[in-house]
């Protein structure tokens, strides 16, 4: 069975005004979609049909310049819708906030730490908050649109918060000013998805 893009869980201007309509309307309808649809591609050239999203991730053949970027560009950005909310924001609760706690020292110092990743990601790219098995946390990013399932990213853990640092997701609005976009993106974070991740994946 083909991908197919998933429709947004809330409307293009539901994350306004941290995150404009029309850079979610093009980022979702014009990005999203060509990733779509040249994974499709991508993936019956490689007799891949059939495959989940994830088993296509995990025995990537990094070489395969078509199959990874958009294969990782499907997945990125399925995460990246699911991890946003209208009613975003705030701080975690619960088993992810102690974890955020053990692993970072306070939720502030996981803030920063999140957003050196992704301000200091060169180019475009992505920065990650990672469950290991056992519930440990991670941040690292990776480029392009690579991410911690891939073979050899650099990255590990399985991924529960990501945030897109492509120029696409924020030059509309933000222009060169990525530290204000990343600033304006806790405003939208989804915690109890991202709770959900945590405990599903650990």
């Amino acid at each position: 069975m083909a991908f197919i893009l998933p429709a947004l869980p809330y409307a293009y201007e539901a994350l306004e005004p941290h995150i404009d309509t029309r850079t979610m309307e093009i980022h979702h309808t014009k990005h999203h979609n060509a990733y779509t649809t040249n994974l499709n591609t991508a993936a019956a050239a490689a007799g891949l049909e059939g495959k989940t999203i994830e088993e296509i991730l995990h025995s990537l053949d990094m070489n395969n310049a078509a199959l990874r970027n958009n294969a990782g560009g499907f997945y990125n950005h399925n995460l990246f819708w699911e991890i946003m909310s209208p009613n975003g924001g705030g701080t975690p609760t619960a088993e992810l906030a102690n974890a955020i706690n053990e692993a970072f020292g306070s939720f502030q110092a996981f803030k920063e730490a999140f957003s050196k990743a992704a301000a200091t990601r060169f180019g475009s790219g992505w920065a990650w908050l990672c469950v290991h098995k056992g519930g440990k946390l991670e941040i690292c990013s990776t480029p392009n649109q690579d991410n911690p399932l891939m073979p050899n990213t650099g990255c590990a853990g399985f991924p529960i918060l990501g945030l897109d640092v492509w120029e696409h997701a924020y030059y509309l609005n933000y222009q060169n000013r990525r530290p204000d976009y990343i600033e304006a993106f806790f405003n939208v974070i989804n915690w109890a998805k991202v709770a959900e991740l945590y405990a599903a994946n650990k």
